[in-house]
């Protein structure tokens, strides 16, 4: 379960595949479908029980985690793009769901994330704008790159989740 360096070849997601897993409260994955192990050239028996950021590229914004962990911990889907690594170095883009599972008493007892191929164009916009981020949380922390896209959404008079979901129409 090493990485290996790649880190410039990019897999494509297929236009038609569902990539699904779950984790626990805590992000252990608790089911993967072959889709998502395929792209992450794993078994599912090397991904069960890991933590979820296992697949976590260094090119993704913190702030883009800390968006989705406030949303999902109140029980709030997400959308979200989302750069991830495969095992063998390489990278793949999704465009990610995350919701939370709820018992039957409302009680939070994981979490399920359904992701696709993102929309190539949302990327051109997208993949910039994690640069600038990225750069703020370097030279000033999760704080800078959360001023900086508020202040970025507020130029573009809109919300993180209609951002979001606009770019995967373009």
């Amino acid at each position: 379960m090493s990485y290996t360096s790649n880190s410039s070849k990019e897999r494509q997601v297929s236009s038609d595949a569902f990539l699904v897993s779950k984790t626990d409260t805590k992000g252990k994955i608790t089911y993967c479908n072959m889709p998502f192990a395929d792209i992450v050239g794993a078994k599912s028996s090397e991904l069960i029980g890991k933590p979820h950021n296992i697949v976590r590229h260094p090119d993704m914004p913190r702030i883009i985690f800390k968006f989705l962990w406030e949303y999902i911990k109140n029980k709030q889907e997400i959308f979200a793009y989302v750069k991830n690594k495969s095992f063998d170095g390489s990278y793949y883009w999704v465009f990610a769901n995350v919701t939370a599972s709820i018992d039957e008493k409302g009680n939070i007892i994981g979490y399920y994330s359904v992701r696709r191929k993102p929309n190539p164009k949302a990327l051109e916009i997208i993949i910039p704008l994690y640069q600038r981020l990225l750069d703020a949380e370097k030279s000033g922390g999760i704080d800078a790159s959360a001023k900086l896209l508020a202040q970025i959404l507020q130029e573009k008079n809109t919300s993180y989740d209609e951002l979001m979901n606009n770019l995967q129409r373009l």
